[in-house]
């Protein structure tokens, strides 16, 4: 099986990377080009030199194609995430994340790709009408970030319904562990933490978050692209458990065995109608279309995660004094 991970080189594609060589599949990866010649966090992944590498950018129509050449199945994870970045730059949102797919979708229709996973976002339901959230709830584009995404997710799913492109879209929900984003709350409180910080300052950390070990989400990725049920549809990607930011904090703070205090920042704080207070997902239709089950619990899960920043070679990588918009 040849497939293809656009933005690899990040967060989540790197790991799927992972997942998907030791799964036996031959595995083209899309990373970001640069002047710097970087990879990203493929940089440091040990099947390095089982992968095929091409750096480039989704915007380009024309690469696309070449990147949709002979294969079977894409895993279309390329996009800007990063949600109070989108307030300051939401053009950028609609070209990568909508154009974009966009792109992707035509490319693979183009080449005859077999199957289209497209990532989407839990974030595209904003703060919950109901719990949990299963995949009727109406969407709420709440930030930049989350319209473009549920562009992009419609752009793909009218590939399905007018070109009968194979598409799935997987929706995961709040996804976590080793290579995150300092953007992200829990790689920049174990950091923190690890850098020796005797307070952390913070936003809103009342809303509640439906955490989903990264292993775990990747094999979902893998388990709808090989179900032939999945076509046509779109699928959380969740666990179906519930958890505030403060309580999840506090469990670092215990496993890190920290006396850390949190303080409240304004600047950190998002816009009141932006924020998502609450992030609880219904794993039903993924566990009836496919055998797919969470395997790792989220103390176990954080453990991972503080275990892995921890090690000096890859806290060395973050810039744990700054505020990572």
């Amino acid at each position: 099986m040849k497939v293809l991970v656009t933005g690899a080189d990040g967060f989540i594609g790197s790991h799927l990377v992972e997942s998907l060589v030791i799964s036996g599949c031959d595995v083209r990866a899309l990373v970001q080009y640069n002047s710097f010649n970087s990879w990203g966090w493929l940089e440091g992944v040990s099947c390095l030199q089982d992968i095929e590498v091409i750096a480039g950018d989704v915007r380009d129509p024309i690469l696309c194609r070449e990147l949709c050449r002979d294969v079977d199945q894409v895993f279309h994870l390329a996009a800007l995430i990063a949600i109070p970045y989108s307030y300051r730059a939401p053009s950028s949102y609609v070209d990568t994340n909508v154009q974009g797919t966009l792109n992707m979708c035509q490319a693979a229709l183009d080449m005859g790709v077999t199957r289209f996973v497209q990532t989407s976002t839990s974030e595209v339901y904003g703060t919950a009408q109901y719990v949990p959230i299963d995949e009727s709830h109406p969407l709420q584009p709440q930030s930049p970030y989350s319209a473009s995404k549920i562009s992009a997710d419609a752009m793909a799913m009218s590939y399905f319904n007018a070109f009968e492109l194979p598409v799935t879209v997987a929706r995961p929900f709040n996804t976590y562990g080793p290579r995150q984003s300092a953007r992200a709350v829990i790689p920049t409180i174990i950091g923190q933490i690890a850098n020796g910080a005797s307070s952390i300052e913070l936003g809103d950390v009342s809303p509640t978050r439906d955490f989903n070990y990264v292993t775990d989400t990747c094999q979902g990725f893998i388990k709808l692209a090989q179900s032939g049920n999945t076509i046509g549809e779109t699928v959380n990607i969740c666990t179906g458990e519930e958890i505030s930011i403060e309580n999840t904090l506090h469990l670092i703070k215990e496993l890190m065995g920290s006396s850390v205090e949190f303080i409240c920042d304004q600047q950190r704080l998002r816009p009141s109608g932006s924020e998502v207070f609450r992030l609880l997902g219904c794993p039903k239709k993924l566990r009836k279309l496919s055998d797919y089950s969470s395997q790792i619990s989220l103390r176990e899960g954080l453990q991972e995660t503080i275990d892995w920043f921890s090690r000096d070679e890859n806290l060395s990588r973050y810039k744990t004094h700054l505020y990572n918009v």
